[in-house]
């Protein structure tokens, strides 16, 4: 009984929980609603300041997390990938990996 009650409740809690991240193919409306505010750069702009850093690798799209307000950047070379998180606000290069 107690174990069955602790089951629900903790399935109760998965559905119910808030989720930070948006949904599957939300990213891009919400990116646009934060670029006509102001709030970050257009994806343009910031593949134009790490394009030309990555000579060689193939682009092989963006992402957009809303969240943390970063465009993660795919790349590969030499059957390597290879990812540029970029701050969307301000387009400096958080990290790469």
């Amino acid at each position: 009984m107690v174990r069955s009650t602790l089951l629900a409740l903790a399935s109760l809690a998965v559905l119910t929980a808030p989720t930070a991240h948006a949904k599957p193919g939300e990213e891009q409306g919400l990116v646009r609603k934060e670029m006509r505010a102001g709030n970050v750069l257009s994806l343009r702009e910031i593949e134009g300041r790490v394009l030309p850093s990555m000579r060689g690798a193939q682009y092989l799209g963006p992402e957009y997390d809303p969240v943390a307000m970063v465009y993660r950047l795919k790349f590969i070379r030499d059957s390597r990938v290879s990812f540029v998180d970029v701050d969307a606000r301000s387009g400096e290069i958080r990290s790469r990996h």
